[in-house]
């Protein structure tokens, strides 16, 4: 027996409005900001600190600008595919939904294992052993994964308050470990010399694969935008929430970075847990050994609201292309008590779960942390790829200026052009450096394989989806454009 076609108007207006200003700044914080990308950076080296200048200016605050008018011009569930499809039509549309949710299949295994990897120096004397111990990240990492998942499910009303814990459990370590570094520096100066030069990029096809790393570090400001029909006044508090948060995302990334490398050398800084490491070093210097337990538990908040923000705010987008019935109609289907659109986020946590355990097969962990990494990349910028490419095609259309609670990006035209050349550029070279191997790759060719099929079947599987989706719409009366 067929499941019955979930109409848009029976599904949508069951979503609670539950999320305020300070959910969605928090959310933000959550979603974007994380103390592995400062550990990789730190790891990179000196030259990371231009970089996070650079991505800032070139990506981030375009990126910010574009979020912020398509956002408040458009606030509809399913965000960056729902401004795709207007753009470009249901194909494109599609193919942006798909591929910014399949990634998820790749990043959280390579999230969880990071966070797990964090949450193990809350044993101040076992952190660093417990943080290699295949095991502990495993099971460690499949809790987190049940609880954003259990929390999501039951609703925005009470998952919100995960995601919430995640924003302030993400900054508030990091606002410790930037006072850690203050101190021992004033006391006994910082481990790493800064230079106006060595802190310059630097061309190296050794850490090249690093770059799009640090643009993907200022990614997420878009996700809530997938969930506006589930914030309150959405065409004032997301562009609000969004500028907030980026200030103090980038510039803690910045602090940061100069904090890790003031404490420990970069060839040291483990890219997944080296903040957590730093912090002990600091803290066992200046002999307040419990700053770095206590760090580490409100990290280990932090990353489950991080897990959470991403399982509540990609689940919309197969939630808004089932209702578009290009997914199975399953996809829309809301839960009759707690209104949340549950099947959408129990089938990415079943793919997910098993990508994690298949992940912990046949390499080291640093090389599948790596290889997830990289294809979650590529995958989730090509979505990318249409959002700076649609604000552009988008700001043709009359009802721009005529919108009063538009927030546009400034400078008219030309302005839209600017910041969706600039994204658009970006994205598309982090998308080719992203399949050049690490230099600590054991094997270069096997790399560019893996990543290559990799994002190759996930694509042909969305494509197959599409078609078998276009073709069973026909009968209902529906054209490849309804």
């Amino acid at each position: 027996m067929s499941l019955p076609v979930p109409d848009a108007r029976d599904s949508k207006p069951q979503l609670r409005k539950a999320m305020g200003f300070w959910d969605v700044l928090l959310f933000n914080i959550a979603a974007v900001l994380g103390p592995r990308w400062i550990a990789a950076a730190a790891h990179n080296g000196t030259s990371s600190v231009s970089l996070w200048v650079l991505a800032a200016l070139l990506f981030f605050v375009p990126g910010a600008l574009v979020i912020n008018e398509l956002s408040s011009r458009f606030p509809e569930e399913g965000g960056i595919y729902a401004w795709a499809r207007d753009a470009f039509g249901p194909f494109h549309g599609f193919i942006t939904g798909w591929t910014y949710w399949i990634y998820t299949v790749f990043y959280f295994p390579g999230l969880l294992l990071a966070s797990a990897s964090m949450s193990a120096y809350i044993s101040s004397s076992h952190g660093a052993d417990l943080a290699q111990n295949q095991s502990f990240l495993l099971w460690t990492s499949l809790a987190m994964l049940l609880l954003a998942v259990l929390l999501n499910i039951i609703g925005l009303n009470i998952g919100k308050w995960l995601q919430n814990a995640g924003g302030v459990g993400t900054y508030a370590p990091l606002l410790i470990l930037v006072a850690v570094a203050v101190a021992v520096f004033v006391r006994h100066g910082s481990v790493t010399h800064f230079t106006l030069v060595n802190m310059l990029p630097t061309w190296n096809w050794d850490t090249v694969n690093f770059w799009s790393q640090i643009a993907f570090a200022f990614t997420g400001l878009e996700l809530v935008s997938c969930m506006a029909e589930e914030v309150r006044d959405p065409r004032r508090t997301l562009p609000r929430a969004v500028l907030g948060g980026g200030a103090l995302i980038a510039l803690m990334y910045v602090a940061g970075t100069f904090a890790v490398l003031s404490l420990a050398p970069a060839a040291g800084i483990d890219p997944k847990s080296g903040v957590f490491h730093a912090i002990a070093v600091g803290s066992a210097t200046l002999k307040i050994g419990f700053i770095g337990v206590i760090a580490a538990i409100l990290v280990t908040a932090g990353n489950a609201g991080g897990v959470g923000t991403t399982v509540a705010g990609v689940a919309r987008v197969p939630f808004q292309v089932g209702i578009d019935r290009y997914l199975p109609a399953a996809f829309g289907k809301i839960h009759p008590r707690w209104k949340t659109p549950y099947i959408s986020i129990l089938v990415q946590a079943v793919i997910s779960c098993a990508v994690l355990l298949l992940s912990q097969i046949g390499d080291s962990a640093r090389g599948a942390y790596q290889g997830l990494i990289d294809v979650a990349i590529i995958l989730y910028f090509l979505p990318f790829l249409y959002m700076f490419a649609a604000v552009i095609k988008l700001a043709g259309r009359a009802d721009r200026m005529e919108n009063p609670h538009a927030v546009l990006i400034p400078g008219g035209k030309m302005g839209v052009w600017i910041c969706g050349g600039l994204g658009f550029s970006v994205v598309f070279f982090c998308l080719i450096v992203s399949f050049i191997p690490p230099g600590d790759s054991s094997n270069g060719w096997l790399f560019f394989v893996k990543v290559a099929v990799e994002t190759a079947v996930a694509l042909a599987v969305g494509l197959f989806l599409y078609w078998r989706g276009a073709r069973t719409k026909q009968p209902h009366g529906v054209g490849l454009n309804g």
